[in-house]
């Protein structure tokens, strides 16, 4: 075994019976869709098989069939602990054997010089009433009813339109619309359309010049300079709502039937936010400076497995609005290197925290009972409404939950240390 720090390259040989088993494994897997003059499918002796594909045509199958054994073999003879996926090489491989390279990596050493005194604290949470009044006037605003108003269209209002854009005089692909509703200021027209509707009357016919930008998804309408053939046909206005009983009906809050209990139901909705936002910042300052005072050769393998991991939930959550990593790349005008480079210092940095994390829950000596771990999943099977069975096959075991219980301890800890 060669020993680099955290890094380890291990051989493993699978010979014998075990290989001879692996190599017949091999042969009856690949027999069956084998085409041998003479033979069915599946049907040819073992020497025959040899003699036409080669042995060479089984020591890939026989190999996948013994490598998680001969891993499993190498962390255990050699008492590792991966962090991380192994690199696996064959070195040889023949007939009497298969011999395995194991590159893999454990947690690397870390020391932490400082971890209290550093003057990190956790910002109070304090609501003000002008917030809470910034909160009712954005309802106000979201509930407000949009009423037919007659006069010119103003910024704010909602237009009611027909449009066709012409370039060079000839309409052009996707510059069509009819009854379109268009809020004006909402800046989801080309720049310069919107502005240009505002004094407009209803039933009024007007062109509009405008230029597409330059960046612009189409390539014939980059820059161009194109006219709008518009004609408005409604023009409609918020009226804003009051805060009375049909207004607090149509907010349907529980509890909430005065201006009192809305202001009310509004400053613990606030308060709530501010005391995730100051815990998430807390967390993040003083993870901030412990790092600083940390001393830890962290393995790009370990940085270039949760890159991958970045890029996985990157995928999903661009799937969820319907979109794809290869659309995101062609409107972005990037590639999946770019992408990387991008989350490099994010996948670094979630890394260095995990490991001052996991390292300051045995500094700190942070235990955690079963009590306390059974206690979470109840509280969990009432906010996900299921059952500790079906939470615990979601989970596949407690030590996620034990996990967070004892970072919560460490934060909390952390704080008192650092008052």
């Amino acid at each position: 075994m060669k020993k680099n720090n955290n890094k380890h390259e291990i051989n493993i040989k699978i010979e014998g019976d075990t290989w001879k088993n692996a190599l017949k494994k091999a042969y009856e897997k690949n027999n069956k869709k084998a085409k041998i003059d003479g033979f069915r499918p599946g049907k040819a002796p073992y020497e025959i098989f040899i003699k036409h594909y080669g042995i060479e045509s089984l020591f890939l199958d026989a190999a996948d069939l013994v490598v998680q054994d001969a891993y499993l073999k190498a962390l255990n003879d050699n008492k590792l602990v991966p962090v991380c996926e192994p690199k696996v090489d064959v070195k040889n491989v023949s007939e009497k054997e298969v011999e395995f390279i194991f590159t893999i990596i454990t947690k690397p050493e870390l020391k932490i010089k400082k971890y209290e005194g550093l003057k990190i604290k956790k910002d109070k949470v304090e609501v003000l009433e002008d917030e809470i009044q910034e909160e009712i006037d954005r309802l106000l605003e979201q509930y407000a009813e949009l009423i037919i108003k007659d006069g010119t269209v103003e910024n704010g209002d909602t237009v009611i339109l027909d449009f066709e854009g012409f370039l060079n005089g000839v309409p052009f692909e996707g510059g069509k619309g009819e009854n379109h509703s268009l809020v004006i200021g909402s800046n989801t027209f080309i720049p310069g359309f919107e502005e240009q509707l505002i004094g407009m009357g209803k039933e009024e016919e007007k062109e509009i010049e405008v230029t597409f930008p330059e960046d612009y998804h189409a390539e014939n309408l980059k820059g161009q300079k194109v006219i709008f053939k518009v004609k408005v046909h409604e023009i409609k206005t918020k009226e804003k709502r009051e805060l009375n009983e049909e207004f607090f009906e149509d907010l349907a809050m529980d509890g909430v039937n005065s201006v009192e209990t809305l202001k009310n139901e509004i400053k613990v909705h606030l308060e709530s936010h501010k005391k995730v936002d100051a815990e998430n910042k807390f967390v993040d300052d003083i993870l901030e400076a412990i790092s600083k005072e940390t001393e830890v050769d962290i393995p790009e393998e370990m940085v270039e497995e949760e890159i991958e991991l970045l890029i996985k939930k990157f995928a999903e959550n661009l799937k969820y609005q319907g979109a794809s990593l290869d659309l995101y790349y062609e409107l972005t005008k990037t590639t999946e290197k770019d992408l990387r480079e991008q989350l490099e210092k994010e996948a670094f940095k979630n890394v260095l925290y995990r490991l001052i994390l996991e390292e300051l829950v045995k500094v700190l000596e942070i235990k955690v009972t079963d009590e306390e771990i059974e206690k979470e999943l109840d509280k969990m099977t009432v906010q996900y409404n299921i059952t500790k069975e079906e939470l615990l096959k979601e989970l596949g075991n407690k030590d996620m939950v034990k996990y967070d219980i004892e970072i919560h301890k460490a934060f909390a800890k952390l704080e008192e240390l650092n008052k």
